[in-house]
């Protein structure tokens, strides 16, 4: 045995538990010998109390105990540590109590009088299943963690809109459409809802439906049978049914062709398909989550777009805005990435210097999210300094933009029309705002630092819609 099969024997716990003293010492003497940590109870109470306080990969339990039956410590075991396996004791190996106790989650059942080799080989196997559930378990919260709702970053009040949403439909199973601009966070919303609710345990698919080509994507989302086209050299499952059971995202659903499009509204219709090449109809229940960064309803109305697939698809609808949209944000946002980004290429930065996160607020965004991520990493890989990310360090484009809008106004020798140089100033600076505000002047005001009363004057005195 290796030095690491043996120092992971020794981090393996395990609980025996048995009305008899001499049972217990007896299986405390086997299992320290063969490299296993080892707790034991005569008391089942005492036991169920431990649990509190110590964590065990197996349980060991005589299945006729008179304070608590090995029946009712499995339930206890099971309901507070579900990962922990449980291996019964019983001289009655026929008994319906065995049954309940395989029904209820017993790993398996030795009965007395069992051999040294056998018990041990049962405890090698359920420690090997529960080391693999726990594993499972890490898994499923890591991507709880990565994708869930508390990935989602920002404190905006259509950020806050928008998790209400989340909330109210992760619960359900009803069809979602989320629309924005590339790079606001649709995959990640979607995936929020998904990992929110009840059925987080099964599949999310993830199909970006522009960059499958239009000849392929119908044996992608459906699959195919072999020889049903050339080139079909096997069976093939396809999204959908990967999909089962849980969520499919159809991501860019603009993009897919006007004659797919009648097959995927049957399957949200009816929850059924075909593969291509073959007639046999498949059942499948799944939530439909879709995006687009187009505008659907453009695209109905030139018939791009089939309109009963959209009212189909529309039942909820979440709308993502653009970062300029939400400033506020952005401080949250540098924070989470430049953390992320420290830990993986494993700097030790502490934030951005005032001038460079007034640049960073500045800066417009054309690729929201992902371009203000993009910058981050690109920053904590170049940064040659210590502690800070200095203003030097952004990307060329972001500097100019801050340098442009922090440059003073040299006064000529000739002079100047003050009055004239402060209106152009000022309706150059509320175009702007109306620009990253998507005319919203009430937005438009509070970038500004002024009243709603006051941005109304000035759109007033300037003539300005």
């Amino acid at each position: 045995m290796s030095k690491e099969e043996i120092n992971n024997k020794r981090n393996l716990h395990i609980m025996v538990v048995d009305d008899e003293q001499s049972m217990c010492e007896f299986l405390e003497i086997i299992f320290l010998r063969a490299g296993y940590r080892v707790s034991w109870f005569t008391d089942a109470f005492a036991a169920v109390t431990s649990l509190e306080t110590e964590s065990y990969d197996l349980v060991i339990s005589d299945l006729k105990m008179p304070s608590m039956s090995g029946l009712e410590l499995l339930r206890t075991v099971k309901k507070k540590t579900p990962a922990t396996e449980i291996i019964m004791i019983t001289a009655f190996a026929s008994t319906t109590s065995v049954i309940e106790a395989m029904k209820n989650g017993a790993f398996d059942y030795i009965s007395k009088p069992f051999k040294v080799d056998e018990i041990l080989l049962t405890v090698e196997k359920a420690l090997k299943n529960s080391q693999l559930q726990r594993e499972n378990l890490r898994l499923r919260q890591e991507l709880e963690k990565r994708f869930g709702f508390d990935n989602l970053i920002g404190k905006s009040p259509p950020m806050m809109a928008i998790y209400e949403v989340i909330k109210q439909v992760a619960p359900t199973k009803t069809n979602v459409l989320i629309c924005g601009e590339s790079g606001t966070g649709k995959e990640l919303v979607a995936r929020a809802i998904h990992f929110s609710g009840p059925h987080k345990e099964k599949p999310f698919v993830a199909v970006n439906c522009a960059a499958i080509p239009e000849h392929l994507i119908e044996s992608e989302l459906f699959g195919h049978t072999k020889g049903a086209f050339t080139g079909a050299v096997s069976n093939t499952e396809g999204y959908l049914a990967a999909a089962n059971g849980g969520t499919l995202f159809l991501d860019e659903i603009a993009e897919i062709p006007p004659a797919l499009q009648v097959k995927v509204l049957r399957v949200i219709q009816e929850k059924r398909f075909q593969k291509v090449g073959n007639p046999k109809e498949i059942s499948v229940d799944l939530q439909f989550i879709a995006a687009t960064n187009r505008d659907l309803q453009a695209a109905v109305s030139s018939g791009e777009f089939r309109q009963d697939l959209f009212y189909r698809l529309n039942v909820i609808r979440i709308d993502l805005p653009p970062l300029r949209q939400r400033l506020e944000d952005i401080p949250l946002l540098l924070k989470h990435f430049l953390q992320q980004y420290c830990l993986e290429y494993n700097r030790d930065l502490n934030g951005f210097s005032p001038e460079a996160t007034q640049a960073l607020i500045n800066y417009d965004y054309p690729g929201n999210i992902r371009e203000l991520e993009n910058i981050v990493e690109r920053c904590v890989v170049l940064e040659t300094g210590d502690g800070i990310i200095a203003h030097s360090t952004l990307p060329e484009v972001v500097r100019k933009i801050s340098q442009s809008s922090l440059t003073s106004t040299i006064l000529p020798k000739e002079g100047v029309d003050l009055e004239e140089v402060v209106a152009n100033l000022e309706t150059d600076l509320i175009e702007q705002a109306l620009k990253q505000c998507d005319g919203n002047k009430t937005k438009a005001a509070e970038l500004l630092g002024m009243s709603f009363r006051s941005l109304r004057y000035r759109l007033d005195k300037y003539g300005m819609k």
